[in-house]
């Protein structure tokens, strides 16, 4: 259904037999709840329809908006959707939930600049790829604080650079990636205005070539308030726990475009069991047990929604 490029350490005897590939994200745990779900419907005489969506590639490129655009929801007439993902960061058993904004929008970048190759002893006959790669850098990282206001949350992070053949020639070629994440959409659009702004900017300053390919991925998960009073119904106090907004991203936000939604977190976290290990970690893990606490949540959830006769 959905996998991370992660060899997978857990040592536990169900763990993934395809090298490189692993539920680190507790893909295979949100399915088997599902699973349950189904399971605890069969026999039972519904009021209303159920669609239960068993969606893969969460992880990129995004399963749900092509769930969506198949017309999934218009064809079933759905009108109110709810989803669960296992989270390390709470204890386990605990429903986390949050009213409004829950998760930012997220786009990826890939960008090249293509200098000229030259000496390290006559950078004048060059152009240096690295050096416009470093102000290049230094301009997008002055975009959250001096262009999106510092109170709006947001992020812009490289994660990898390479370039360069030797320490002593001026490299011609630099590559980088990374991420940018926002709640507000404004703020993300302003975001990749000001990259490609900089972008311009840094060529014309070092007479290099800078292409980038920036491509939206997923649109910010707001949680549904109608829903998310619901669920403080069925859930007693005890058993919740507030959260803060996450910087994470999430293809639910797509359906959540289409209809009512709401989306929680089922903690995992057991120091006791070792159970501590972050998501997209090669040594998540969860017990089991847990995920029948998610398929009694569901089940309350339809009972307070009059679905059973």
């Amino acid at each position: 259904m959905d996998a991370l490029n992660v060899e997978e350490k857990t040592g536990a005897v169900f763990r993934s037999t395809h090298a490189g590939r692993m539920h680190a994200c507790g893909h295979d745990g949100h399915m088997t709840m599902l699973l349950g779900l189904a399971k605890s419907l069969v026999g039972r005489k519904l009021k209303k329809s159920v669609v239960l969506i068993f969606q893969p590639a969460e992880e990129g490129p995004g399963g749900a908006k092509l769930i969506v655009e198949e017309g999934v929801f218009a064809t079933h007439h759905i009108t109110k959707i709810f989803g669960i993902h296992l989270y390390p960061g709470m204890e386990e058993g605990k429903f986390g939930l949050l009213d409004g904004a829950m998760m930012a929008s997220n786009g990826e970048f890939d960008l090249e600049i293509q200098g000229k190759s030259a000496h390290g002893a006559q950078p004048h006959l060059g152009k240096d790829a690295i050096l416009a790669a470093s102000a290049l850098i230094q301009g997008y990282n002055t975009i959250v604080s001096r262009d999106i206001d510092p109170l709006i949350p947001g992020v812009v992070t490289i994660g990898t650079i390479t370039g360069g053949e030797a320490r002593n020639i001026i490299p011609q070629t630099v590559k980088l990636s990374g991420t940018i994440r926002s709640f507000d959409e404004d703020s993300y659009r302003l975001t990749k205005d000001r990259m490609l702004q900089i972008d311009h900017g840094v060529s014309l300053m070092y007479d290099v070539a800078i292409v980038n390919d920036l491509r939206d991925y997923y649109p910010p998960v707001v949680n549904d308030t109608e829903l998310y009073r619901l669920a403080k119904t069925v859930l007693k106090e005890e058993e919740t726990r507030p959260l803060k907004p996450m910087m994470f991203a999430e293809d639910f936000a797509f359906y959540q475009r289409v209809c009512q939604g709401l989306f929680v977190m089922l903690g995992t976290r057991n120091e006791a069991a070792g159970y501590i290990h972050p998501l997209h970690s090669c040594y998540f893990n969860f017990d089991e047990d847990v995920l029948l606490k998610g398929i009694d949540y569901y089940l309350r959830i339809a009972q307070a929604l009059d679905v059973f006769a």
